[in-house]
């Protein structure tokens, strides 16, 4: 995963295609507002592990996640395990 802070945006490549989060960063927060992948990955859990990339990353960088996209919202619901990210 690359932060592409040019675009505001999270990219992850697979298969030279591209899934993307948009953010906006406030202070000590990644607020993710848009999350799409190139319709040839959806279905192959690729925003997923681009979700995940940019909960590591939050971590490691002591920064807490506001999640407003519909996408967002529902991975941390199955994810439990990655709220300790949340704002």
């Amino acid at each position: 995963m690359i932060d592409n802070a040019k675009k505001l945006r999270f990219e992850l490549a697979e298969n030279g295609l591209t899934a993307f989060a948009d953010y906006r960063r406030h202070d000590n927060r990644y607020v993710i507002v848009h999350v799409e992948a190139d319709p040839a990955l959806r279905g192959t859990g690729a925003a997923g592990r681009l979700m995940a990339a940019i909960v590591a990353q939050a971590r490691e960088k002591n920064l807490q996640i506001v999640p407003r996209c519909a996408y967002a919202v529902a991975w941390f619901k199955r994810h439990p395990d990655a709220a300790d990210v949340l704002e």
